[in-house]
């Protein structure tokens, strides 16, 4: 309308013809006369939003980064483990996340991620105040355990790398640093030096989330993909690598990353386990390939291979992971330590080669099924000793039960068990350890959601002498 009043103007200004008629000024009088208070109501909605938008603009955080945030809560207790343990109290715990993401270029990505935390830590080299600790005492050694909760850090109050306390309860540390590069629509580089496996593959399965899917550690990725020992706790990567698509159904990673980078001497096993320097440490290289060759069925296939200064897995799945391989020490390797057959069998280099494969298929439109499995081939250095691991898992996942966005899950596995020794190698362990877990996601509104879990293991850290282990949980989730 006023495009239209601003071109009658035009023409009666020029008067170069009879353009307009008595009856088109009467007309057009009439509609301004009829839209007077829209005209008004939009003038001021139009002065509303620029005082608004110079607000915005004078008072934004900054142009260039937004922040989002995570905030977990939980009470947790459990019962059984070693005979004699005692049941775990009733336990309040929090993770907090807070991500500052930045784009300098509108396609690139730089992130920054702060954490705090409040799974405790007695303090000890040897002992863990958390419910691993209290019904698995034996095998908690560096906080390893089967009984972990899906966002409790693997190493709660110490820093993997000095082993030097990391700060008290709900101390901010650092626990994200990376940049991500997009150089073409296909093909994506990446580099940081605090960074994890799981942050550059895709989740297969749809339980995979800290905040929204399993509350178990075990339950959520493949044994392959778990080979830092990060997860969940601050990232130990320092490295770099790509994301490669080439279609929509193929996809691929690979990341080269180092646990010790920043270490620039090897201090030894009480020092600096993981070894010093950005190739002279602990390390792996890992890949996924991720395949969707329809629309309802997810693959990933795995593959790493790392190098750990001292005899460990790094997976934070059981007891396998610390001093993995097994064997009795010579008269020599225990005059290293002192004597401490627990440290003679630690301090041995290993390699370790990962495999694994993991399917999720949704055969209905609400329910899908996830299967999942791994094998690692771990060989130490220096003594003829090599040990094959193994773990798998199936679960049943469900989507929108009783209300749009719950979701719920049902998940039977085996955590990480020697399957075979050789050479010096020997196997304490003499049963099957055996997991089964349920969860109920119900989300309050788009921010909040709350989760009440258990998980069941049976022969725990795989000796049958361990009674059940039972833990339930109820997990509480903001998002922001």
């Amino acid at each position: 309308m006023n495009a239209c009043l601003d071109r009658i103007n035009e023409l009666i200004a020029t008067s170069t013809a009879d353009l307009v008629s008595k009856e088109d000024l009467a007309t057009l009088q009439k509609l301004q006369e009829e839209f007077a208070a829209e005209l008004a109501t939009i003038r001021g909605r139009v002065d509303a939003l620029e005082t608004r938008t110079a607000t915005l603009e004078k008072q934004q955080f900054s142009t260039t980064t937004k922040l989002n945030g995570e905030a977990i809560f939980s009470l947790s207790t459990a019962t059984g483990g070693e005979p004699g343990s005692q049941d775990a109290n009733l336990a309040f715990n929090n993770r907090v996340r807070l991500n500052l993401t930045s784009s300098f270029n509108g396609s690139d990505l730089f992130i920054v991620g702060l954490q705090a935390y409040n799974f405790r830590s007695t303090g000890s080299f040897y002992e863990r105040g958390n419910i691993q600790g209290q019904l698995l005492p034996n095998s908690s050694f560096l906080g390893a355990g089967s009984t972990k909760l899906s966002f409790e850090p693997q190493f709660p109050g110490f820093n993997p790398q000095t082993l030097q306390p990391d700060g008290g309860a709900n101390s901010v540390s650092l626990y994200k640093l990376a940049y991500v590069l997009p150089l073409s629509q296909k093909f994506i580089v990446f580099g940081g030096t605090n960074a994890e496996i799981t942050d550059v593959f895709p989740a297969i399965t749809p339980y995979a989330s800290d905040s929204q899917g399993a509350i178990s550690r075990f339950a959520g990725y493949n044994a392959a993909v778990r080979i830092t020992g990060g997860t969940s706790g601050t990232g130990l990567l320092a490295g770099a690598g790509f994301l490669w698509n080439p279609s929509k159904q193929v996809g691929l990673g690979v990341i080269y990353g180092s646990g010790s980078a920043s270490i620039p001497e090897d201090n030894g096993l009480l020092n600096t386990p993981l070894g010093g320097g950005f190739f002279n440490g602990t390390e792996a290289i890992a890949a996924q390939l991720t395949l969707k060759p329809i629309s309802t069925l997810d693959i990933g296939i795995n593959y790493a291979h790392s190098y750990h200064t001292i005899n460990i897995l790094g997976t934070g799945l059981g007891s396998a992971d610390i001093a993995s391989i097994r064997f009795t020490p010579n008269a020599a390797q225990l005059a290293r330590v002192g004597g401490d057959a627990t440290l003679a069998t630690l301090d041995e280099p290993i390699n370790v080669n990962s495999v694994g494969a993991t399917v999720t298929w949704r055969f209905a439109p609400k329910t899908s099924i996830s299967l999942s499995g791994a094998l690692l081939f771990a060989n130490l250095l220096n003594v003829d000793a090599s040990t094959t691991f193994s773990s798998w898992s199936a679960g049943l996942h469900f989507r929108d039960i009783f209300h749009e966005g719950n979701t719920a899950a049902l998940i039977f596995g085996q955590p990480l068990y020697r399957q075979s020794v050789a050479g010096i190698a020997s196997r304490p362990e003499d049963a099957t350890p055996y997991h089964l877990e349920t969860f109920y996601n119900y989300r309050v509104n788009d921010n909040i959601s709350i989760t009440p879990g258990v998980y069941l293991i049976f022969s725990p850290e795989g000796f049958s002498a361990n009674d059940t282990a039972i833990v339930g949980a109820l997990r509480t989730s903001f998002t922001f």
